[in-house]
C-alpha cells in the first residue's frame, strides 16, 4: 500500500522482507532509544553498489499529526526528498518502507553511499586545505553555505547540525579543482513555519558544534548570507 506522494511505502507486499534479509557490517550498532532500536549497516546491491541500510524496530517519533507514533525512517525519507527538491546534496534514496506487525513497527531506509565524499573534519585532518590552498577552501565553504541556505529557504531544519554531518568531495588539482558538499543524518529534520526559524536554529547549533576559527566562520557566514538572499538577523558571529 502506498502512502501519499510525500511519504514512503507502508510495506505489506513482502518487498521489505527481501531488503531486511540483506545483511552487512554494522556502521552504527543498534542502540536503544525512542522506545525501540536503530542501527546502520553497510550492504551491497546486485551491481555491488555500496549502500547504507538504517534498520529500526519500534523506533518512533510523535507529533501533533502522528500522536500515536510514526517510524522515524519515514520522517527521514520525507526530509531527504524535501531537501533534494530544494537543491540540497543529500544521499540518494534507494528504498524505504515500514510495516506494523505482531511485534510492533519495523522500518528500513536504504540510501546510496556518497561516492568520494568524506567528513569535512577528515578532509582537514588529512591536509586537504594545505594541499589545495585557500582559494579552493573558500569555494568549499561556499558549497557548504549554499546547501545550508537552500535547506533553510525551503523551511527545512536539520535539527542536529554538527560539523560531522557535513561531507565534502574535492576532485582535480590546481585551478581546475572542484569542491562539493553534502548533508547527512536528516533523521531529526523537520519543516518550520518560516525559513528564519530553521536557519537560526541550525546555524546557532553548527556554531556551537564546529571547530572553525573565527575567520573561517565569518567566511562561511558571508557565503551563507549571499546564498540565503535576504536579510537575516540573529546569526551567530
Amino acid at each position: 500500500m502506498k502512502a501519499d506522494s510525500d511519504s514512503a511505502t507502508i510495506a505489506m507486499d513482502g518487498i521489505l522482507d527481501s531488503w531486511w534479509q540483506r545483511q552487512g557490517d554494522w556502521v552504527e550498532p543498534p542502540n536503544e532509544r525512542r522506545g525501540g532500536a536503530s542501527g546502520v549497516q553497510r550492504i551491497r546491491d546486485e551491481q555491488n553498489r555500496l549502500l547504507y541500510a538504517k534498520r529500526q524496530t519500534g523506533h518512533l517519533y510523535r507529533s501533533l499529526r502522528h500522536p500515536f507514533g510514526r517510524p522515524t525512517v519515514l520522517r527521514e525519507f520525507d526530509a531527504l526528498r524535501g531537501a533534494h527538491r530544494a537543491g540540497v546534496r543529500v544521499p540518494e534514496i534507494v528504498y524505504c518502507a515500514a510495516e506494523h506487525g505482531r511485534q510492533g513497527w519495523r522500518g528500513l531506509l536504504v540510501t546510496a553511499a556518497l561516492e568520494g565524499f568524506q567528513p569535512i573534519e577528515d578532509w582537514y585532518a588529512e591536509g586537504g586545505r594545505e594541499r589545495h590552498g585557500e582559494r579552493l577552501h573558500s569555494r568549499l565553504l561556499q558549497q557548504v553555505a549554499s546547501n545550508l541556505a537552500q535547506l533553510h529557504r525551503a523551511r527545512w531544519q536539520h535539527g542536529c547540525l554538527y560539523i560531522k554531518h557535513i561531507f565534502v568531495r574535492v576532485s582535480g588539482e590546481g585551478e581546475s579543482a572542484r569542491a562539493e558538499a553534502a548533508l547527512l543524518d536528516l533523521e531529526k529534520c523537520r519543516r518550520r513555519l518560516t525559513p528564519a526559524r530553521a536557519a537560526l536554529h541550525d546555524m546557532r547549533q553548527l556554531r556551537r558544534h564546529s571547530s572553525w576559527s573565527e575567520a573561517d566562520w565569518q567566511r562561511l557566514l558571508d557565503a551563507y548570507r549571499a546564498a540565503y538572499g535576504r536579510d537575516l538577523r540573529g546569526l551567530p558571529s
